[in-house]
């Protein structure tokens, strides 16, 4: 097994974790984001998906970000799964169709990028969603289907095979995430 094979198991060990944590709202969840994403970047910079690459620097970012959030949330007390209203809905799609189209176009003229515009989509859904993520919006788990089914086709024309299987994965996961935090949030409305 090659050290970037190596590195990609581990990426993707840490990354389900990262993802069954954050299923359970539980906090450790941003601890195995952070570590995943560390090897992550590597292995993207590696495959010279230039836009992935800069994701993960994000996602490092946002793993502090989240736990301080999910941590603190509103004075001190629990952050609470909330939704968007369709215009936010309308808002996030608007911004991420122009932020692709914008560092598409950008990446293919000025860069070697392998694949500018499906990488430019996927980083910029998964910029704004994790975002998401980190504020508890329940409607977060439903770009992520999108986003995910996006990636496993960017990962395979790069021929990341094991980080294909665990997008597909996510997928599965995105749908039982979605029921899961639907549940809560229904649950913690009825106490309100």
């Amino acid at each position: 097994m090659s050290s970037a094979n190596l590195i990609e198991w581990l990426a993707v060990g840490f990354g389900l974790a990262y993802l069954l944590l954050a299923m359970r709202e539980h906090i450790a969840c941003w601890a195995m984001a952070f570590i995943s994403t560390s090897l992550f970047l590597w292995l993207f910079w590696d495959a010279k998906l230039m836009m992935e690459s800069a994701l993960q620097v994000y996602y490092l970012i946002m793993a502090v970000y989240g736990y301080w959030q999910w941590r603190s949330g509103a004075a001190g007390q629990e952050r609470h799964i909330q939704r968007l209203t369709p215009r936010q809905h309308s808002l996030v799609i608007i911004g991420i169709a122009a932020l692709t189209l914008g560092s598409g176009y950008w990446l293919s003229h000025s860069t070697e990028a392998a694949q500018p515009y499906l990488d430019s989509f996927t980083t910029w859904g998964a910029v704004i969603t994790t975002y998401l993520v980190a504020i508890k919006i329940l409607e977060n788990w439903l770009y992520w289907i999108v986003i995910d089914l996006a990636s496993m086709q960017l990962y395979a024309n790069s021929e990341l095979w094991v980080t294909v299987g665990l997008f597909g994965l996510y997928v599965l996961l995105a749908v039982l995430g979605y029921r899961t935090w639907r549940q809560h949030y229904l649950a913690q409305n009825t106490k309100s």
